[in-house]
Order: C-alpha cells, then sequence, then structure tokens
C-alpha cells in the first residue's frame, strides 16, 4: 500500500495554509475561530454616535427591569452606527448602562454577531455545520471566497460584501442555506451563491426565500437593537419542509397535551398571602 504525501502549501487551491483568516474547507487554509480574531481596535478615535444614538440607547434600556439586560440590543445599536463595535461605542453603552468598560468589551468579545473590524454593506453567511456542510455548504463557501478573492470576516474591496461562515442557521430542512444580513436562501448552490453576491455587488433588489427584501446590513442591524422597519410581515417566513410535522398532526388528530396549572406561591398576586 503506498503511502500518499500531503501536497506542499504552495501548491495548493484557496489561500495560502497558515493564513488565519481563511478556512480549512475544501482545501482552503487554515481554520480559524471568533476567538482568533483581534479584539477591539481601541486605536479607533473618530465616531459617529451622537446625543440622539445615546438617547436611542436610552429608550433601549428603559425598556427593561434590570437596564444592563439592554446590552444585547445597545451593542446591534452601536453597529448600526458604526458598521462594528467601537471603543466610543463600548464607552456609551456602560455609561448608560452603569457598568464597567471591561464588562461591555467582555460581552461584545464573546458573541459572533458583534465585529471587531467593519462590515460590508451586506453580511454573507454560509451555513457550514453538519447537515448543511454535507448538502454542499462547504463547496457554497468555498466557492464565494475563490469568487469574491476574501476569506473569512472579510471584506470585499469594493465595500459590499463581507463573508463569514456561521454555525446552525436552523435551517436543516433547506440545507444548505446561505443567508444575506439574517435574511434566508435556502437550498442554495455554488452558482446560486455567486448570482447572489454579484447581485448584491451590483445594486440590484433581492428577496429572501423566506422573508423580506434585503436591506443594508447597518439597517437589519438597527431592526436588531428593536427599531422595527415595517417589514416583520413581508415575504413568507415558513415553507412547506418545515410544516411537514404539524400537516401530519393534523392529519392524525394529535395535539399537544394540556399544560398543567402552575400552583402560585402563597406570597404571588392572585392568592392570599
Amino acid at each position: 500500500m503506498s503511502v500518499v504525501e500531503p501536497r506542499p502549501p504552495e501548491a495548493r487551491d484557496g489561500h495560502a495554509v497558515g493564513d488565519v483568516r481563511s478556512e480549512e474547507l475544501v482545501g482552503h487554509g487554515h481554520f480559524v475561530t471568533h476567538f482568533d480574531e483581534p479584539s477591539i481596535d481601541f486605536s479607533v478615535e473618530d465616531t459617529k454616535i451622537t446625543e440622539a444614538t445615546r438617547e436611542e440607547m436610552r429608550q433601549i434600556a428603559a425598556r427593561y427591569p434590570q437596564a444592563r439586560s439592554a446590552l444585547l440590543p445597545m451593542l446591534h445599536l452601536v453597529q448600526s452606527v458604526e458598521g462594528r463595535v467601537t471603543p466610543t461605542g463600548i464607552e456609551a453603552c456602560a455609561e448608560i448602562l452603569d457598568l464597567t468598560e471591561a464588562e461591555v468589551t467582555g460581552v461584545a468579545t464573546f458573541y459572533t454577531m458583534y465585529k471587531r473590524r467593519p462590515v460590508g454593506e451586506y453580511h454573507v453567511g454560509v451555513c457550514t455545520t453538519a447537515l448543511c456542510a454535507i448538502m454542499g455548504g462547504d463547496e457554497v463557501y468555498a466557492t464565494l471566497q475563490d469568487h469574491l478573492g476574501i476569506g473569512n470576516d472579510e471584506t470585499t474591496a469594493d465595500g459590499k460584501v463581507t463573508l463569514e461562515h456561521v454555525e446552525c442557521n436552523a435551517a436543516c430542512d433547506l440545507a444548505p442555506v446561505l443567508m444575506v444580513n439574517w435574511e434566508f436562501f435556502d437550498n442554495v448552490t455554488p452558482a446560486r451563491a455567486i448570482e447572489v453576491v454579484d447581485a448584491l455587488r451590483a445594486g440590484q433588489e433581492l428577496t429572501a426565500t423566506r422573508g423580506a427584501r434585503v436591506c443594508t446590513w447597518k439597517q437589519a442591524e438597527r431592526v436588531l437593537a428593536g427599531f422595527p422597519d415595517g417589514r416583520a410581515d413581508e415575504g413568507p417566513t415558513s415553507a412547506p419542509q418545515s410544516l411537514v410535522g404539524l400537516k401530519i398532526a393534523r392529519e392524525k388528530g394529535w395535539s399537544a397535551p394540556p399544560v398543567p396549572e402552575r400552583r402560585r406561591h402563597p406570597a404571588e398576586p392572585g392568592e392570599a398571602k
């Protein structure tokens, strides 16, 4: 039996081995995680956060019994203005929520939806978790890397598209899936993925398979901050594949058992103390 030796780095396709911006998908170089990325760029001094932005932050904080619960949507608001999480954004969140900047930074650098570098006009995420990968997600992602000439969490030179591989978009029945600013494009192929990103870069209007017309990343971040854009009901929100279980249950007359009534604690309203 002969041993097949691996090809040297210079002979491999895709991004260079050891390039931490790239991914180990379909021979596309070194695998990198969110935690390998540089932290917040504290050298950034300019900001687009105004007093109007701070007032909206206060509005978000007022929605919660405990103000610190507002940190996640407030960080989305920062991104809707700045295009990423910035030092000024961290300072503003900390000040309004009475937190330390270290506490805010810890949250901002833990969740992958909060970005440390500027994001393009459109964030394109390709699911590469098990089922999507098996159904072709890895090939879709590798194809977009080569077509756009960028690695993971990088942005095209025209500032239009940021590409990222993401973990499970909760659409396994429609795998492989691609999301643009968190709007679904289902059963996508490499060819279809190229069509989508080319249309985005050309400024063409796109409508998701399930969901609304695609907006910009900053507009989507504002919605995630809790400021609706009036398009929540635009387009279908489900697909026949997702409703098969419900269809079978209705045909067979199945229903969930009733939820037992919760016994109140004597100190709770509704019962005598």
